[in-house]
């Protein structure tokens, strides 16, 4: 008999609602796109879902989920880079919707990141991975 389908849950848009709705991080964005008419001084966190590996036999998606935290300049970009990283471990051991985080480990940690795309941004870039199963 064949297994049923697996179901995988948009990271992305998981911990784009786990963080959007952190109090520490009101005064930011939190999206897995940039806002209309982001110039990377803006107070911003973009999520990225950057890879990962499904173990079949037990059933965990182990996805890495990268965070673009930007700020007016480099010490607030800096310190929003710190309120995400500690919120995003928050998520460790809670049900988001229909899916269980059971482990939250940070792969590389929040490290200062020049935007070649916006010569004005300051940017702090970090990767965390998740495991995660249905609920």
């Amino acid at each position: 008999m064949a297994d049923p389908a697996v179901i995988f849950p948009d990271v992305e848009d998981l911990v784009v609602d786990y963080l959007t709705d952190r109090t520490e991080l009101s005064t930011a964005t939190v999206s897995n796109v940039p806002p209309s008419g982001f110039t990377g001084t803006q107070p911003v966190v973009l999520v990225s879902r950057a890879g990962g590996a499904w173990i079949d036999d037990q059933h965990l998606d182990q996805p890495l989920v990268d965070f673009e935290v930007y700020g007016p300049d480099k010490t607030a970009a800096h310190t929003l880079a710190l309120k995400v990283r500690s919120a995003v471990l928050t998520l460790r051991g809670t049900t988001q919707g229909t899916t269980l985080v059971s482990d939250v480990v940070e792969a590389d940690g929040p490290r200062w990141a020049p935007d070649w795309n916006r010569s004005s941004a300051n940017r702090y870039y970090s990767t965390v991975r998740l495991v995660i199963r249905p609920a």
